[in-house]
C-alpha cells in the first residue's frame, strides 16, 4: 500500500516541502531510513540524521529550519511526534480493514452479528453468541456458547473465549489469550486427594480493555471475574477466579493475582508481581516489579520487595541488606569485647 506526500499532508493537515508525488510504502526510524520509507523528526538529538537519511518523506515541526540541503521531501506540521502517532493509528486502521467470513469456519445456531464482521478461517462460534458491529476475529479462534461481544473489538488468532463471557466494546485480545477457563478450585479429601469444585460463574470484561498475548482470565466459582473499563494487561498475566480489577489499572507481564482479590482503579503494577488471594488493594496504588503482596493495601501506597514494604522504606533498608555480613561481623566483635570484660 503506497501513499504520496500530498496524501499524507492531507491526513495530517501539513505542508509539503519538496516533491508532493514522493511515494512511501513503509515506516522507519530516521537513522534507518531507506527509499520508499516515511519517518519523522521531533527530538533535536536526532537532527543530524535528517541530512543523511535515505527516507523518501520526513515529518518535521513547522519550526524546523534546515541548516543545509535535505534530499528527502518534508511535511511540516505543528507537532511531528503527535502527527506521526496519528499516522500510525491511521495506517493500523487501514491494515486491519478486513471483513467477510472465511472458510472453513463454523457458526452455530442462533448466532447474531453486526455489519463488517471479519471471521478468520478455522474459527468456531458457539450457540447463542452475540457479536457487535465491526468486530475482527482472526483465524483459529474459539468462542463458546452464550458469549456476548460488543462493537469494534479485535480478537487476534488463537484466542479462546469460554462460554457465558461478556465482553464490552473496543476491546483487544492478543494471540493465545484464554478467557473463562476454570478457576483453581479443589477441596481436600480425607485420603489426601482433591475433589474439583465446579466453576459455574463467568468473566465480565468492560469497554476498552486490552489483554496481552497468552494471558489467562479465569471464570468465577460463583458470580463473575470482572475486568473494569480501560484496564490494560500485558503478556502472560494470570488473573484467578472472582478477581476484580478496577478502571484504568495497568499491569505488566508475568504478574499473578490469586482468587477473590479486589484491585482498585488507576493502579500501576509492575512485572512479576505476586498478589495473594482475598486481599483488597486500594486506588492509585503503585507496586514495583517482583513485589510479593500478602496484605491489604491502602489508597495511594507505593510498594516494593517481598514481602512488600513501603517504597521508601525498602530502599532505606536495601542499603543495609547488602552490608549484612559486615554488620553481623561487627556485632560479633562487639559481643566478644563485652564478654571479655
Amino acid at each position: 500500500m503506497k501513499f504520496t506526500a500530498e496524501q499524507i499532508a492531507g491526513i495530517l493537515e501539513g505542508d509539503v516541502i519538496g516533491n508532493p508525488l514522493a511515494e512511501v510504502y513503509k515506516l522507519s526510524k530516521i537513522e534507518e531510513g531507506v527509499p520508499g520509507s516515511l519517518t519523522f523528526l521531533s527530538n533535536q538529538k536526532y537532527q543530524n540524521y535528517i541530512y543523511n537519511t535515505n527516507a523518501s518523506i520526513v515529518i518535521v515541526n513547522k519550526s524546523f529550519v534546515p541548516e543545509k540541503e535535505i534530499n528527502s521531501t518534508l511535511i511540516k506540521v505543528d507537532d511531528a511526534y503527535a502527527s506521526f502517532s496519528k499516522l500510525l493509528e491511521y495506517y493500523n486502521q487501514v491494515k486491519l480493514m478486513k471483513s467477510g467470513i472465511e472458510q472453513p469456519s463454523f457458526i452455530s445456531e442462533n448466532v447474531s452479528y453486526g455489519p463488517d464482521l471479519y471471521l478468520g478461517s478455522f474459527s468456531y462460534i458457539g450457540k447463542n453468541v452475540k457479536i457487535g458491529s465491526n468486530v475482527k476475529i482472526y483465524p483459529n479462534t474459539f468462542i463458546g456458547d452464550n458469549v456476548t461481544i460488543g462493537d469494534n473489538c479485535l480478537i487476534y488468532a488463537g484466542v479462546r473465549i469460554y462460554s457465558e463471557t461478556e465482553i464490552g466494546s473496543g476491546c483487544i485480545f492478543h494471540s493465545g489469550t484464554i478467557i473463562g477457563s476454570d478457576g483453581f478450585g479443589f477441596a481436600p479429601l480425607e485420603d489426601g486427594s482433591y475433589s474439583k469444585i465446579p466453576q459455574i460463574g463467568n468473566v465480565v470484561i468492560e469497554d476498552n480493555v486490552e489483554i496481552g498475548a497468552t494471558s489467562t482470565i479465569d471464570r468465577a466459582t460463583l458470580g463473575s471475574t470482572i475486568i473494569r473499563k480501560g484496564v490494560k494487561l500485558d503478556n502472560q498475566i494470570q488473573v484467578a477466579h472472582n478477581v476484580e480489577i478496577g478502571e484504568n489499572t495497568v499491569i505488566a507481564a508475568q504478574t499473578g493475582i490469586a482468587g477473590s482479590t479486589k484491585i482498585g482503579s488507576n493502579c500501576m503494577i509492575g512485572g512479576q508481581v505476586g498478589i495473594a488471594g482475598h486481599l483488597t488493594i486500594g486506588n492509585n496504588v503503585r507496586i514495583q516489579a517482583q513485589t510479593g503482596v500478602g496484605r491489604n493495601i491502602q489508597d495511594g501506597e507505593k510498594l516494593q520487595g517481598s514481602p512488600a514494604l513501603g517504597y521508601n522504606d525498602y530502599f532505606k533498608s536495601y542499603v543495609h541488606f547488602k552490608n549484612l555480613p559486615t554488620i553481623v561481623s561487627e556485632i560479633e566483635k562487639i559481643k566478644k569485647q563485652i564478654n571479655n570484660k
